[in-house]
């Protein structure tokens, strides 16, 4: 029996080294991982410069608390709010911390508790982040969760309207909800939150912790949008696989968040912060966004010319492939032909490469899903 919990369905798979976008197990087999371990690895597995910055961070500095300046983190706060109107970052260890920082936040500036969410969202599994969370199968079994939050359909604008009342501190989405079967936000339902947010004075949080650091072929998803958060949070593609989250927010909340109102132990240290600024300085930059929107497009009409049958949604390097029965056995059946992959909800198969993917190797990913689903 394993000393492990069994919390994670794990397939029996052992992987051994990684390069790129390919990954290899204990056999010698190599896979093509369009999973970036969930939209983590921005820059694929073992990227030079995150090797680097891992060594050379390494043998200078890997803890302090954070009762102290940091001028990395610092540093790492401005580039994330270049050019945007937001204005200060807490840093974190995951997006599960950097959304509970995001309730909290809202709930202490605006001295009210109700926050609206949506149908199949995930926001992660700590407490209020799974009571905010719109799917019942990540609730199931712990009994009485936080009552304050308002779940309602996605992309359904009176249903919103509905639940709208005085007690309401935020709204809270995911532009494009990964988790949830690659469902995005619509211009309609969109334009509808941000007048909601400016006529009745309500927070807009808007969770990028999948979408955001490039994934969607802008910085941030919400930037192809009309919507303009009060709050966003961060984490997955920030670390390019090294653990840390992210909340952002703007000037007009800065009071509420002062000393003694949050903390965390590990979040912004010296490695990870590191290793976020060396992502940042790879992907925040236009000609490597140019070339995310340029594989976007390839891959997208390369699945549309070979699966004409399907329906292929979402935007940048975080697609998905709508089936009309369960993704999993194909899921399964691409694994066994060297491509990984992972669902989005019961019957969507998400392609989640990392943003540094080949041309050639979307054509064998293509190739495979292409003898799987025909």
């Amino acid at each position: 029996m394993s000393s492990l919990f069994q919390n994670y369905a794990r397939r029996p798979i052992h992987f051994v080294q990684g390069k790129g976008t390919l990954i290899v197990d204990d056999t010698g087999k190599e896979y093509l991982d369009f999973t970036s371990g969930i939209a983590v690895l921005s820059l694929g597995h073992a990227h030079p410069a995150i090797v680097k910055a891992i060594q050379q961070q390494s043998e200078k500095l890997w803890h302090t608390s954070n009762l102290f300046e940091s001028p990395e983190q610092e540093q790492l706060a401005t580039t994330l709010v270049k050019d945007t109107h937001l204005a200060h970052a807490f840093f974190c260890n995951s997006g599960a911390e950097a959304n509970e920082a995001a309730i909290k936040l809202a709930r202490k500036h605006t001295g009210k508790h109700a926050i609206i969410t949506f149908e199949k969202s995930f926001h992660g599994r700590t407490f209020g982040a799974m009571s905010a969370t719109g799917q019942d199968k990540i609730k199931n079994g712990f009994g009485p969760l936080l009552d304050t939050f308002r779940t309602v359909p996605f992309n359904d604008i009176q249903q919103l309207e509905s639940v709208i009342d005085d007690e309401v501190a935020a709204i809270m989405l995911e532009v494009i909800q990964g988790e949830g079967g690659v469902n995005q936000v619509t211009p309609e339902f969109a334009q509808a939150i941000t007048d909601i947010c400016e006529s009745k004075g309500i927070l807009l949080i808007i969770d990028e912790v999948q979408t955001g650091i490039s994934r969607t072929g802008t910085r941030y998803a919400y930037e192809q949008t009309v919507l303009k958060p009060d709050i966003m949070t961060l984490a997955k593609g920030l670390g390019g696989g090294f653990p840390i989250g992210a909340m952002l927010g703007t000037s007009a909340l800065h009071d509420s968040f002062g000393p003694g109102t949050h903390g965390t132990t590990f979040g912004g240290n010296p490695l990870a912060v590191a290793v976020a600024q060396t992502v940042l300085n790879n992907v925040f930059t236009s000609e490597f966004l140019n070339e995310v929107n340029e594989k976007s497009s390839y891959f997208l009409d390369k699945l549309k010319e070979t699966l004409p049958a399907y329906t292929i949604v979402g935007s940048g390097l975080l697609l998905g492939i709508v089936c009309s029965d369960e993704a999993a056995p194909y899921i399964a059946e691409a694994e066994k032909a060297g491509l990984l992959l992972v669902a989005a909800g019961p019957n969507v198969i998400r392609l989640l490469p990392p943003l540094t993917v080949s041309t050639e190797e979307i054509d064998q990913a293509v190739n495979i899903l292409s003898s799987i689903l025909k």
